[in-house]
């Protein structure tokens, strides 16, 4: 099974720029192991099961919580069973059909 889970999060309580509470939620993914991606509005994780996934987004959610009174949260998520790899399958199957696109 492929979950792929999209989300962002950050504390609203910290003034315009909040790449500092950010950033320590994306080292706590990286550090766990999962695949990731980066992207401007938030980070992609796969994983093999729901738990794993949700997992993260409960660690992400410790690491702001004490500092924050309140925090956003937006998720999506794409889970199918028998896939895996589908971070960068999904995109090659896009580039096979109209070509290279910017990722």
């Amino acid at each position: 099974m492929s979950v792929l889970l999209n989300f962002a999060m950050f504390p609203t309580d910290k003034g315009d720029s909040v790449s500092q509470y950010v950033s320590k939620v994306l080292k706590y993914i990286d550090e766990s192991g999962v695949d990731y991606k980066l992207n401007p509005m938030g980070t992609t994780i796969e994983t093999e099961t729901m738990q794993e996934a949700l997992a993260i987004v409960q660690g992400a959610y410790d690491i702001l919580e004490p500092v924050s009174n309140r925090i956003y949260s937006a998720i999506t998520i794409d889970a199918r069973k028998g896939r895996s790899n589908r971070m960068k399958t999904k995109i090659a199957s896009i580039e096979n059909k109209i070509g290279k696109v910017n990722h």
